[in-house]
C-alpha cells in the first residue's frame, strides 16, 4: 500500500447494528471515489455489516483486522452511495 493507510477515520465504537453501516454510508455520501475510509466498530455483527456494506456499495475492502475488542476496516471508496 503506497501512501497514507486512510484518509478519513470513522469511529462507530459503543454503536450497535446498523448504526455503524448508517453512519458509515451517510459519510460515504459526502466522499468522492479513491478515498480510503477507516472505520472502527465495537459491535461483533460488524464483521458481517461492513464487509457486505462494501461488496453492495461496489467499494472495496483494503484490509481488516482487530485491536482487542475493536474491529476496524478500511474501505476504497468506488463511487458516491
Amino acid at each position: 500500500m503506497t501512501g497514507k493507510a486512510f484518509d478519513h477515520l470513522l469511529d462507530t465504537s459503543g454503536l450497535k447494528c446498523p448504526l455503524p453501516v448508517i453512519r458509515a454510508r451517510k459519510l460515504i455520501r459526502t466522499m468522492p471515489s479513491g478515498t480510503r475510509l477507516k472505520i472502527i466498530c465495537t459491535d461483533p455483527l460488524a464483521e458481517i455489516d461492513i464487509p457486505h456494506l462494501a461488496a453492495s456499495d461496489g467499494h472495496q475492502l483494503a484490509a481488516k483486522g482487530r485491536d482487542g475488542d475493536q474491529f476496524w476496516y478500511v474501505l476504497e471508496l468506488a463511487h458516491n452511495s
